[in-house]
């Protein structure tokens, strides 16, 4: 299984809106077929790895990280593939929160015949399509919050200057994290205030691929902007949410860009960002990767949209007062209302410390 899970995670980036998954064909204590999800349209993980052990999958053992599907979609379900392969035993990892699926794959292979065993490494499984269970159980995106900040909780010092406080290890691994989502947001005030880029750069060549790109989402509530901004040169589209309705010459300022403009409510220029996931739910976005400012994430943790957080941690101090902090909005009263996060991990990135955990309620 943990084979199958490390096929799942290279698989990660390609095949939203579908999970990533890892498949792998044991027969006679000797590995005869692996396989990892591809792109939608085309073959699942088990029916990669069946193709590959051939007549071998005959009586052999298949370990896979989330429940075979059992309907047709853009392709024949899973479970008649694994049935007439003449496979002896499934192991699963996780069931298919799907409602297509969500347990009926089981019964299928359990009705013909097929041994069936599920659980192992569940919590692994479930980490690496938390985006694609989050989607397909509420047709809204996953929503990442990453941020870096210093020893003292500063995201910038006190005239706005940010480069470089994550190491350039930190800076690498967040173009991975670029890489298996399907969307980058920030706000406006990012983008007026570091001109990012919000690509997906290197990453097994990934990056500088148009339709690989992740979508480019900028919450600007006010229409301000700058059409000279990087997100609109790179490759990839854009998307820029505003308050509606916008006047005429704001759209055609940005109609310059193409970029596309999406019109949503707001209240005293402050956009519903719950409107927001709806709408990128709908365009079958799964996950989505928040990069700041301070603004965004507080209202999105006022709301209640945030699912998990990334925050890298330097040793460095930068202090004063008017240096912003990296979530604003209201925040609580009390310390024991704060969010508290839960099955929390560290990582190191050079000097930098990674904490990741998840929002309560939201894993």
């Amino acid at each position: 299984m943990e084979c199958a899970l490390s096929l799942a995670g290279l698989a990660l980036g390609y095949t939203s809106p579908n999970p990533a998954v890892g498949a792998v064909v044991v027969r006679d204590g000797v590995v005869v077929g692996l396989g990892h999800t591809q792109p939608p349209g085309s073959v699942h993980a088990e029916v990669l790895a069946l193709r590959q052990a051939g007549q071998r999958a005959k009586g052999a053992t298949m370990y896979v990280t989330l429940e075979p599907c059992c309907h047709h979609g853009r392709t024949p379900p899973c479970t008649q593939a694994v049935i007439d392969a003449g496979i002896s035993e499934v192991h699963m990892a996780l069931i298919d929160p799907n409602p297509l699926v969500s347990g009926k794959g089981l019964k299928t292979l359990k009705a013909a015949g097929i041994k069936t065993f599920v659980g192992q490494y569940e919590e692994r499984a479930r980490e690496i399509n938390e985006g694609y269970i989050k989607y397909i159980t509420t047709d809204i995106p996953f929503v990442i919050a990453k941020f870096a900040i210093s020893l003292d909780g500063k995201i910038a010092t006190k005239t706005g200057d940010s480069k470089w406080i994550s190491s350039e290890e930190s800076l690498k691994f967040v173009h991975y994290l670029r890489h298996i989502v399907d969307a980058v947001m920030v706000g406006a005030n990012t983008v007026v205030a570091d001109d990012p880029q919000l690509s997906a750069r290197g990453c097994s060549g990934r990056g500088g691929k148009t339709k690989l790109q992740p979508l480019r989402v900028i919450v600007d509530g006010r229409g301000r902007t700058p059409i000279s901004a990087k997100v609109f040169k790179e490759p990839g589209k854009t998307l820029v949410a505003v308050a509606k309705p916008l006047n005429a010459k704001a759209a055609e300022h940005f109609k310059k860009t193409g970029a596309e403009i999406v019109e949503l409510p707001a209240e005293n220029g402050i956009i519903d960002l719950k409107e927001l996931l709806t709408v990128l739910g709908k365009r079958e976005v799964t996950s989505v990767l928040v990069e700041g400012g301070s603004a965004l994430f507080g209202s999105l943790f006022d709301s209640g949209l945030i699912d998990k957080v990334l925050a890298f941690v330097s040793p460095t101090i930068i202090g004063g007062s008017e240096a912003k902090s990296a979530v604003g909005g209201n925040g609580v009263r009390k310390v024991a209302d704060a969010l508290r996060l839960k099955r929390v991990k560290m990582m190191e990135f050079g000097d930098d410390v990674l904490i990741s955990g998840y929002v309560n309620g939201n894993e």
